[in-house]
């Protein structure tokens, strides 16, 4: 990893997954194939690497666990294979998170890029009208927050390297597809040009709309995320720092409006 996301986990290329250190917890990969995400592409009948991503959610160090638990906060590292997917870069699919039980609301997420190149895209809704769409360029250790109940997805810009990023993400999280499905993807596509660099092309099953292309925004003072110390660490350092992940109420004026 180009930055140290705080805690002894590393991704691995043969076969793409995670290694936990002795003093951190871990699940089993879920291996996402492309064959589970064809519906959210351009081409779904593209080709492209077998597993497209590896996902372990519920990470940590050991000591935390309780802490994690009670706040119902959860860490989670995802690790992308190089390669294309037909014309487009690799990336998750689109999505939703679902509403929490605990909370009543559709939880924020706060991504750190650990190594290689991404692109948080988002967009205020998946109707017809997506309404504001933000493609947010991000590099190792810079932090990107996804507001409550905005569709996204997280995008690998350069395909000659794995892209590797952490989240805190609710502990009752859930991913809900089907309005994006409907609309076969999200309402911007990233295309890979001939030079391999980004392009995009309007997905034309929405309304038309207008993408904002942006580096990630400073959010020291609206949600007191530090810069250049990691995410997990900011956590281990406060504990009660991120609990708006899983009470989002607790900064609803934030989301107001909000820029990422």
């Amino acid at each position: 990893m180009n930055f140290y996301p705080g805690l002894n986990i590393h991704p691995t290329d043969h076969p793409l997954g995670f290694e936990y250190g002795s003093d951190c917890f871990g699940p089993k990969v879920e291996q996402r194939k492309l064959d589970d995400i064809r519906k959210s592409l351009r081409e779904p009948n593209c080709d492209g690497p077998e597993v497209v991503y590896s996902i372990a959610m519920d990470v940590g160090k050991t000591k935390d666990k309780p802490t994690l638990q009670k706040m119902m906060l959860l860490y989670g590292v995802v690790t992308y294979a190089a390669g294309k997917l037909g014309d487009e870069p690799v990336r998750s699919q689109g999505h939703i998170h679902k509403k929490s039980l605990h909370s009543g609301w559709s939880p924020p997420e706060l991504y750190e890029i650990c190594s290689g190149k991404a692109i948080i895209y988002m967009q205020e809704f998946a109707q017809d009208d997506p309404g504001r769409c933000f493609a947010v360029y991000a590099g190792p250790g810079d932090t990107v927050v996804v507001p409550p109940e905005w569709a996204h997805a997280t995008i690998s810009a350069d395909p000659n390297t794995p892209l590797t990023f952490g989240a805190w993400c609710d502990r009752e999280y859930g991913f809900l597809y089907d309005k994006v499905r409907a609309h076969n993807g999200l309402a911007w596509y990233p295309l890979i040009n001939a030079d391999g660099a980004i392009e995009w092309k309007p997905n034309t099953n929405y309304e038309p709309s207008e993408l904002i292309i942006k580096e990630p925004a400073d959010y020291s003072n609206s949600l007191q995320i530090g810069k250049s110390v990691p995410i997990y660490t900011q956590f281990e350092q406060d504990p009660a720092k991120f609990q708006w992940v899983s009470q989002p109420v607790l900064k609803a004026a934030v989301w107001e409006n909000f820029v990422p």
